[in-house]
């Protein structure tokens, strides 16, 4: 279920796609990171913060626009939804193919994304935010192009939810990430970041795994470069890199087509 990584301050792990949501309790209200994948998902989520406080939700945080983590918004309608300027205008402008990539990747859930109600944020982060909880402050602060444009830390006391800046247990997704400009982004966001870091997907990070993994991430973009600037072909680049050769592959033809 949850666990309490500060006072007040939780992670969920769920099963379905190794997913972490955050919860932070205030004195009056409950902030909630990432929604899930649906709105079946939120509902579930929803059902399991009521044994957890019988306070309300009061804001969101969109850590970017993935559908994994933005298509259960829809169920916190009393809740202020935060999120980065381009994670509104994505949401606002490309609902329909964010629906047929979540149908891509779990096809037998077509039914359940199709009914899914594409809730962008009505509040949006440019630079850095501030929520006043009260007894709690949560930051959020925004690096640059990284695992998507949009992405968001928010950081509350010793814990940084990282979004998918970070991944544990699986490489990186570089879809529709930059890939010459993720190492920038991260090496900034963990200047800043608490100790203890909650990416996107699997277990918890200190600072020396999350610097190991900008180290791979580094290492990706070095072989990116070298196949937009020194023409270094694909196929051959992706054998030298820190993940398998599919995770490469899609990274350098991702820095073919947005860096050239």
């Amino acid at each position: 279920m949850f666990d309490e990584l500060a006072n007040g301050v939780f992670r969920r792990r769920y099963q379905s796609l190794d997913l972490n949501i955050g919860v932070v309790i205030a004195d009056d209200g409950v902030l909630v990171v990432d929604t899930r994948a649906s709105h079946l998902e939120a509902d579930e989520l929803r059902d399991e913060l009521r044994m957890l406080t019988p306070l309300p939700v009061r804001w969101v945080v969109d850590t970017h626009w993935h559908w994994d983590h933005t298509f259960g918004n829809a169920r916190f309608p009393e809740a202020e939804i935060w999120g980065h300027e381009f994670c509104r205008r994505a949401m606002l402008e490309r609902g329909d193919s964010m629906k047929d990539d979540a149908m891509a990747w779990l096809p037998e859930r077509g039914a359940e994304f199709e009914a899914v109600e594409i809730t962008p944020p009505t509040r949006v982060v440019s630079d850095t935010a501030q929520i006043d909880l009260g007894s709690k402050l949560v930051t959020m602060s925004y690096h640059g192009l990284g695992h998507t444009d949009a992405d968001l830390v928010v950081s509350v006391g010793e814990v940084g939810f990282m979004g998918d800046l970070l991944e544990d247990g699986a490489p990186p997704v570089f879809d529709d990430g930059y890939p010459m400009s993720w190492p920038r982004t991260l090496r900034s966001a963990l200047g800043s970041a608490p100790p203890l870091l909650v990416p996107g997907h699997g277990d918890t990070m200190d600072q020396v795994a999350a610097h190991s993994q900008l180290d791979e991430i580094e290492a990706v973009a070095t072989l990116a470069r070298r196949c937009v600037e020194d023409g270094l072909p694909v196929p051959e680049a992706a054998r030298l890199g820190p993940y398998p050769i599919d995770v490469m592959t899609s990274a350098l033809d991702r820095a073919l087509a947005v860096e050239l």
